[in-house]
Formats: C-alpha cells, structure tokens, sequence
C-alpha cells in the first residue's frame, strides 16, 4: 500500500525524522518513521481540508440566512414607508360631498 505524498510533504517528514533520529538508527528505521511522519501529515491536512470546507459551508449558509432575513426586513419597512392615501382622499371626499349638500339647499 504505497501513497503517494507530494515532496514537500516527503522532505518535510524526512526532516523532521532526520531531527529525532537516536544514535545507532538504521537509514531503513528513519526511512519508515519518515514514512509514518508523512502519512501523519496527510491525514492531518486532509482533515483540515475537511473542518475548513465545513465552515466555509457553514459560514454561507449563515450569510444567505442574513441576506434573506435582511430582504424580508426591507419588504417590512417599505411597506411602512408608503404613503396611504386613501384616508385623506376618503376625508376630502366627506368634506366635498359636506359642502356640496350644505350650499345646494
């Protein structure tokens, strides 16, 4: 079962097994434990990958209930911003119709 890591990951784990090498460790030893440091890499940034695809998942998802919040919010306050005139045209009809029966007697 051989994986296939990019070389930055193969030098990077090479590294650092060359770095915690012990006195009398075989080139076959260090190659394994570089083998195990690779593998612990790619497991961590696959999980990374994963965690951050689920914030950016959850993060739109937070920002598209915002938007739709903010759009019903908006319908609400246009609505109360329009003027209403059939109160005042109803008024001014009353006092028309009041001024034409009082001065046609």
């Amino acid at each position: 079962m051989t994986e296939n890591y990019s070389n930055e990951v193969k030098a990077e784990a090479l590294k650092i097994a060359k770095g915690t090498q012990r006195p009398g460790q075989t080139k076959e030893q260090t190659r394994l434990i570089a083998q195990g440091i690779e593998k612990g890499i790619a497991e961590y940034r696959k999980n990374e990958k994963s965690k951050a695809r689920d914030r950016d998942k959850a993060r739109k998802k937070q920002a598209r209930a915002k938007q739709v919040e903010d759009a019903e919010q908006e319908v609400v306050v246009g609505a109360d911003r329009r003027p209403n005139y059939l109160p005042w045209m109803l008024l001014l009809m009353s006092w028309i119709g009041f001024a034409v029966f009082f001065f046609s007697r």
